[in-house]
């Protein structure tokens, strides 16, 4: 059985507001999508989590988004090809300071919010963080959700591809995520979330919204350091993949 790698959203906090709980969920998760200063994070914050990250042994990850502090990185934006790749390159170079700094090295680049919900279907912006990536190091692998323009594009340029599924949000039976404006978006009730988690795992497969079986299979599951009670969550989430059988390791 494939292993699959357990990455989450960390670093989301700003000057005196913290929104995750970096160092318990670090002690759970294999991959670290660590906010670059666009849509949260701050360069103490930044310096901390590599620190933190790499006492653990946990991959870190360049969360890179439209420069979108107020929305939280989560608002439609267009912007120039050529300002988007220079933005994603600055902030995996920004990140890159402080991991080098702690003994380690970005691992991945995973875009963030709208950001990643854009570059499913625009291939206009996928190939402008393509570009982004190439430009900070040619290596670096990019997660991202399958089937997506990122991937596709990304790929053809050379670089590594992680397909990426979702244990706390909810599917359209295209296997896109159903926006967050809409109804059931996030799914809430952690038995759910520890039960979509394994049957993507030993699976690749998941209930979509619309109750239809879908096909979603990935390397690496997310869970949002955002939710309610994520440390706890995320715990169980990694014991039952044990007791199921599953290796919980990281991708890269």
């Amino acid at each position: 059985m494939t292993p699959i790698d357990l990455n989450a959203d960390l670093g989301e906090g700003f000057g005196r507001w913290r929104l995750t709980d970096d160092e318990r969920l670090l002690s759970v998760v294999t991959s670290a999508n660590v906010a670059c200063g666009f849509h949260a994070g701050d360069a103490v914050t930044m310096r901390r989590v590599c620190e933190q990250a790499a006492e653990r042994g946990v991959r870190i990850g360049a969360q890179v988004s439209y420069r979108d502090l107020a929305g939280f990185g989560r608002r439609p934006m267009d912007v120039p090809a050529a300002e988007l790749t220079a933005e994603v390159a600055y902030q995996i170079g920004a990140l890159e300071v402080f991991a080098r700094a702690a003994g380690t090295r970005v691992s991945y680049v995973k875009p963030h919010g709208a950001l990643y919900n854009r570059v499913v279907h625009d291939a206009g912006q996928a190939a402008a963080v393509v570009d982004g990536v190439l430009l900070a190091d040619a290596g670096l692998p990019v997660l991202g959700l399958p089937g997506s323009r990122l991937l596709e594009l990304a790929a053809e340029a050379g670089l590594p591809t992680v397909t990426e599924a979702f244990a706390d949000r909810a599917y359209t039976d295209r296997g896109t995520l159903v926006p967050r404006d809409q109804e059931g978006a996030v799914v809430t009730d952690p038995d759910t979330v520890v039960a979509r988690s394994v049957s993507m795992a030993r699976l690749g497969e998941v209930d979509a919204h619309c109750g239809a079986r879908i096909r979603v299979r990935a390397r690496s599951l997310c869970l949002h350091g955002d939710t309610p009670g994520a440390v706890d969550l995320a715990r169980r989430v990694r014991e039952q993949l044990r007791l199921s059988g599953v290796r919980v390791e990281a991708f890269a």
